[in-house]
């Protein structure tokens, strides 16, 4: 079983991810991106999640660069995230899209690195989503031999850990079935509207950590996908959370973050906002009513 400290989860494979990270998908220009994963790293964050496909890389370099120069970190401090992107699926390109992520990062490995999606995507010059007549453009790569690629980049000392994002049930069952090196992580979006309760039991059974993004629900969701008043977007805006979070003093946003925390899931909230950044460090709760509180008043899927 994956095991759960304060601080930290034990890997599957021995090593140790910080529970708390930052998230970098969908970020601001690239001087307040960068100033903001330098601010989070002075508050103590020491989990940061990234990918190709995030465009922003070379900044999270430069501020992981800065802190080590100004002596606040080493690289063996960090636990830095990264994802290999659906259009360097094919087994062969797998090595490429992880070395542009290494130069951009600066980084000699990472310690965790994810198959973003068990979808391929057809490579045309550097488009994330190459479409022709209003069609993304797919490729027939099996995500077992993309597997078979990312394990070894294991035993060339680039990464630390392999693990998966997105991926369902059956996915894995397959995945696993193969496998020489088994998943260490799912990344998956999880907050108390889209529980996946399922999915959660079968990746623990399997001794694969989960990672919640979105844990404050999905505002970057298309307007033409919002689903009314039980949208994701509105999540810290729920009146259940809001009660809990004046119960124990906190703000919703740590009542959000301290529900996976409790339950041993590695979180990755996102922000740029100084204030936010340090508050979203501050989810330990004395109450030991706390768990139940929050699995019990919280809603389910919807």
């Amino acid at each position: 079983m994956t095991s759960v400290s304060r601080t930290t989860i034990k890997l599957n494979d021995g090593r140790l991810m910080p529970i708390l990270g930052l998230g970098t998908w969908k970020t601001s220009s690239s001087q307040v991106f960068q100033a903001a994963v330098e601010t989070a790293i002075a508050a103590g964050y020491r989990h940061l999640d990234a990918a190709y496909c995030y465009r922003n890389e070379k900044e999270v370099g430069a501020a992981i660069r800065a802190k080590i120069q100004q002596g606040v970190i080493k690289r063996e401090d960090m636990f830095i995230v990264s994802k290999l992107w659906c259009t360097y699926n094919a087994p062969e390109d797998v090595p490429l899209c992880l070395s542009k992520t290494l130069n951009d990062l600066q980084l000699d490995y990472v310690d965790l690195y994810l198959i973003h999606f068990p979808v391929a995507l057809q490579r045309i010059d550097d488009e994330v989503f190459p479409m022709k007549d209003g069609k993304v453009l797919t490729k027939d790569t099996d995500y077992l031999d993309t597997w078979k690629a990312m394990e070894s980049l294991v035993s060339k000392g680039l990464v630390k850990s392999i693990g998966v994002s997105n991926f369902n049930i059956l996915q894995l069952e397959r995945l696993l079935s193969v496998a020489r090196i088994p998943p260490a992580v799912n990344q998956v979006e999880l907050h108390p509207y889209l529980i996946q309760t399922d999915l959660v039991k079968f990746c623990q059974s399997k001794s694969i950590a989960l990672t919640a993004y979105s844990p404050f629900g999905s505002p970057g969701r298309p307007p033409q996908n919002h689903m009314g008043d039980k949208d994701p977007e509105k999540l810290l805006e729920d009146p259940v959370v809001a009660a809990i979070a004046t119960k124990h003093q906190r703000s919703s946003a740590q009542i959000l973050l301290r529900y996976h925390v409790q339950q041993g899931i590695a979180v990755i909230p996102k922000s740029v906002r100084p204030n936010h950044i340090l508050e979203n460090t501050k989810v330990k709760l004395s109450s030991l009513l706390f768990l139940e509180n929050v699995i019990l008043m919280l809603p389910v899927d919807v």
